[in-house]
């Protein structure tokens, strides 16, 4: 059983920068591939970004491609978003999520029931 734990959110004004950590609990935490995702008001959870267990491998969904930085550190069991010229349209309900699919990558790891756990969610608002 894994445990995801988001921190990192908050209020930031439009072309800010905010980064979103994600702290898991359990000693397979390196086996596990990562991914975050948002859900904005009245809009259905959407896919951000994905890791694999090396961290090696990430992909992007098309509009945070070049502002949004994933990555991990094994050793503390924290992956990372790094989000850069933050755009009013960016403001969410951020969740991170593992999946015991350890190579996961690419399009694929855009789907949302390919991940077995989700932490409770760190809000980012963006102001213009």
């Amino acid at each position: 059983q894994v445990q995801l734990v988001e921190s990192g959110g908050g209020l930031v004004q439009a072309g800010g920068s905010l980064r979103l950590s994600c702290a898991a609990s359990g000693r397979t935490f390196r086996s596990y591939a990562m991914g975050w995702f948002r859900q904005a008001p009245g809009k259905e959870r959407e896919f951000v970004a994905s890791i694999d267990w090396s961290g090696f491998s990430t992909y992007y969904t098309n509009s945070v491609e070049g502002r949004f930085t994933i990555s991990r550190d094994n050793a503390k069991n924290t992956v990372y978003l790094q989000m850069n010229s933050l755009r009013p349209a960016d403001t969410a309900v951020y969740y991170c999520a593992g999946s015991i699919r350890t190579s996961l990558s690419g399009s694929v790891s855009a789907g949302q029931s390919l991940y077995e756990y989700w932490g409770q969610g760190t809000q980012v608002t963006v102001s213009s």
